[in-house]
């Protein structure tokens, strides 16, 4: 797997947990990223971004999405 391939993968693992963790249809979890720029957030801090937990990517994204709106 390339590194661009991991950035996705990596990329469609945050969306699932943040759609998951505000109990919202993937359609607007899609939204969301794209509204506020999170994949082009989380591609520039893959990697440090893709060591974390689970708990932390969530808040971490949810804290980025707040700083926007």
């Amino acid at each position: 797997m390339n590194h661009l391939d991991r950035i996705q993968q990596f990329q469609l693992f945050c969306l699932e947990c943040y759609r998951s963790e505000k109990h919202i249809s993937g359609l607007s979890a899609l939204s969301d990223f794209k509204k506020y720029n999170v994949f082009d957030y989380l591609a520039s801090g893959f990697e440090v971004l893709h060591t974390q937990g689970k708990n932390y990517l969530i808040a971490d994204i949810n804290d980025y999405i707040m700083l926007r709106k």
